[in-house]
């Protein structure tokens, strides 16, 4: 743009519009960087368009937006990259303006992570409809235009969509922010002094957890039965020297919020090296992840250090 009045005028309405954009790739990629790219790419296309013609341009945004995700989804590294079990979505601190909309129960589960990973199953326009209907309130016509399908077409895929995710939920948690925190500090301490039927005890009868080993693997890491998730997590949450020396130091546990659900952040200096999130159903843990590869970390770090965090769960030094 060459900074006349009306480009900079239609900066300003792509920009007005970048916090939704962003919202839309990120549940449609479950990627923050992938997400971001997305948006700039359409940036790019609006640079270039001949904005005068565009009647409406937020819903001209959000078209392209969602097409380039779907090519993106479509693309054969990223079929190669999920199709291996090498992937989970990107954890993101609550409060970070890319989860977007979370007036209704449907836009809050859609941006979890139980759901990003769910969504993972279902056709790239499945994902495409369920996203645009429940996350961001689309009617059908609407969908139809943004992805080139009949009306039809869009309810077909939304009820299909519906169906999958349901399905293979585990369940609503029903669990208030402060009984969850409490049942996560319980499960911390538990797993740090080695006390495995307390551990037990916190987690469902078909409990997982899932790892994804911190990039150095290319499959994730699965472990199931709550005795299985139990030993695992007594290793992996014990402090012990041979770790601070892995990590490069002394760190810190903290708790957090993270797509909705209850976290566990490790951070040394001001960079969080490691992320556990947890699904909670009928007041057990039902899912531990681990997210410790550096570049699922990025954003996530970024908005730590724009906190003013309260004390840590624990220092180890």
């Amino acid at each position: 743009m060459d900074g006349t009045a009306p480009d900079r005028f239609d900066a300003g309405r792509f920009e007005a519009s970048r916090h939704r954009l962003a919202s839309l790739a990120y549940r449609l990629l479950g990627s923050a960087t992938d997400a971001e790219d997305a948006v700039q790419d359409a940036f790019l296309r609006w640079q270039a368009a001949d904005r005068q013609r565009i009647a409406v341009p937020e819903a001209w945004l959000t078209k392209v937006v969602a097409n380039l995700c779907l090519d993106r989804l479509r693309s054969a590294h990223a079929r190669r990259e999920r199709s291996v079990g090498a992937w989970l979505p990107e954890p993101l601190l609550d409060g970070d303006p890319m989860l977007g909309p979370a007036d209704t129960v449907e836009q809050r589960e859609s941006v979890s992570l139980a759901v990003l990973t769910l969504l993972e199953r279902l056709s790239p326009v499945e994902r495409a409809v369920y996203v645009l209907r429940e996350a961001f309130c689309h009617g059908h016509a609407e969908i139809a235009e943004i992805l080139g399908i009949s009306e039809a077409a869009s309810q077909q895929h939304l009820h299909r969509a519906r169906r999958r995710v349901s399905a293979a939920r585990r369940g609503s948690d029903g669990v208030d922010a402060a009984s969850a925190r409490r049942i996560v500090e319980e499960f911390l301490a538990a797993a740090a002094s080695g006390r495995t039927e307390r551990l037990v005890a916190l987690l469902t009868d078909d409990a997982t957890a899932i790892s994804d080993g911190a990039g150095l693997t290319k499959t994730l890491i699965r472990f199931d039965t709550a005795e299985r998730v139990a030993a695992v997590a007594r290793a992996g949450f014990k402090p012990t020297a041979v770790k601070r020396r892995l990590v490069g130091g002394s760190y810190s546990v903290h708790y957090a919020r993270a797509n909705g659900a209850p976290a566990i952040l490790f951070v040394l200096g001001d960079g969080v090296i490691g992320a556990v999130t947890f699904d909670l159903a009928d007041g057990k843990i039902s899912t531990v992840r681990g997210i410790a590869t550096p570049a699922r970390l990025v954003r996530l770090t970024a908005m730590w250090q724009r906190l003013e965090p309260g004390p840590p769960l624990a220092t180890h030094g």
